[in-house]
């Protein structure tokens, strides 16, 4: 059968990847694939470097339409990134007739719902396995090897950047300032970190998963999204007293006690260290998801890189070449559910989360503070798990005790409650006068 051709919009360190784990690989991809697949085009706006690594084998062009214009490519994967111009390439590749290969989450996250109609309505597939966790085959499990299962719950470190950065300023000691040059230093963070460290990078990540295991719409614009810049090394070291880590987690839930409403949240979270993903460290990702019939399943490796990204890649290619003869209406949905079966299911505004807590309050030491503090919790019917008390390290704000130890730290771990609730008690203890600075949230998964 003759190869199946394949153009390549962007050749950067995941394109180059590509290129080479299919090379190096290609006999036995060939038989997994029931015939080869071949990179015969390449766009990249300076395409020297490509051209140097690439030969004479494969055509380098600037413009990436030119390889959706090209009669003989069957596939466009698209690695450059970014939204508009990547939304532009795609929806003509598809109106083009052609399959679309991407790892761009964010595309996904804002337009996914447009280039999937537009995908269905043409017949051809859009296959994105390297948008969610790099090599990890998040996207296949939920898809096609969870599908008997009702999802009840997903959670995941899906950002290798803050994952490192969360584990160092655990392991140090470090604040997080610290932390943030060394990665940007040793490449895991990027010169201008914000959509990483501010959780949207995550976010984009955990709506994909989100639609796919509940059928419903990819909706970025819902998701509640937190990221780890106020993070205190404080909090990292109470935590870990406790027992728990703290992790940037996107959890995707659905509520049977809301009428079926699904929680989309991305936010730095407390979770027992006795669990996995509580051990997952440096960048690498890790998902759990729990399904009715399977329990609890766990699925980790690297979350980028050339190669495991260029894996999930190469996979979807695969994929593609088995399955572009067959049927449209017998392929498997690019959401899992069939498209007339999605439900536009709500999503949870954030006021309406049930999790449990940490809380870190900065409080004066007197007689009767702490009584007060726990009134006021269980007026708005908050009921507390474990208390710790603690000498401030407010005083000098280099982690030493205040003077005098007229202040100290008063940590609690409540259950789950609302947060709408939480939110209201939190106010009233701020403005206690004995609370003396701004009380730290967190909030607290146990993942069971």
């Amino acid at each position: 059968m003759k190869p199946i051709q394949v153009g390549l919009s962007g050749f950067g360190i995941v394109g180059s990847g590509t290129y080479r784990v299919l090379q190096r690989n290609q006999e036995e991809i060939r038989r997994r694939a029931g015939r080869g697949i071949e990179i015969t085009m390449v766009s990249r706006r300076n395409g020297e470097a490509a051209r140097r690594e690439l030969g004479d084998a494969v055509k380098v062009v600037a413009d990436p339409m030119e390889i959706v214009n090209a009669p003989g490519i069957d596939i466009v994967v698209e690695l450059i990134g970014g939204v508009d111009t990547a939304r532009r390439l795609v929806l003509a590749a598809i109106a083009a007739g052609k399959h679309v290969v991407t790892a761009n989450k964010a595309l996904l996250a804002v337009h996914g719902t447009e280039i999937f109609a537009a995908a269905r309505e043409r017949g051809v597939m859009v296959a994105f396995e390297a948008a969610v966790a790099g090599g990890v085959p998040i996207i296949k499990a939920l898809r096609e090897g969870l599908t008997a299962n009702r999802i009840e719950w997903v959670a995941g470190i899906i950002n290798g950047t803050t994952n490192f950065i969360l584990s160092e300023m655990r392991s140090k000691g470090l604040d997080f300032g610290t932390v943030l040059a060394q990665a940007q230093a040793l490449g895991y963070a990027e010169a201008d970190p914000t959509f990483d460290i501010e959780g949207i990078d995550a976010a984009h990540k955990a709506t994909i998963m989100s639609a796919i295991a509940f059928g419903i719409p990819v909706q970025f614009d819902r998701a509640y999204v937190e990221g780890i810049t106020a993070l205190q090394a404080a909090d990292i070291r109470y935590a870990e007293q406790l027992g728990y880590r703290i992790k940037l987690l996107g959890i995707t839930r659905r509520r049977d006690d809301a009428g079926g409403a699904i929680e989309l949240r991305v936010h730095p979270t407390l979770v027992p260290s006795s669990r996995l993903i509580a051990n997952v460290e440096g960048a690498m990702n890790a998902v759990v998801v729990q399904g009715d019939a399977v329990g609890t399943t766990l699925y980790y490796g690297k979350g980028a890189g050339a190669e495991p990204t260029a894996s999930a890649v190469i996979a979807d290619l695969v994929d593609i070449a088995r399955l572009q003869t067959a049927d449209p209406g017998h392929r498997v949905p690019s959401l899992a559910f069939q498209p007339g079966s999605l439900a536009d299911t709500p999503i949870l505004p954030i006021g309406e989360v049930v999790t449990s807590y940490y809380l870190r309050l900065v409080v004066a030491d007197k007689a009767g503070v702490l009584a007060r503090i726990t009134g006021i919790l269980a007026e708005h019917d908050i009921s507390i798990d474990a208390v710790l008390q603690r000498p401030s390290a407010e005083g000098d704000g280099q982690g030493l005790p205040a003077e005098g130890g007229e202040k100290t730290d008063l940590i609690i771990l409540t259950h789950d409650t609302v947060e709408g609730r939480m939110a209201a008690a939190l106010a009233a203890m701020q403005a206690l006068p004995t609370v003396l600075a701004p009380i730290v949230r967190l909030r607290k998964e146990e993942l069971n």
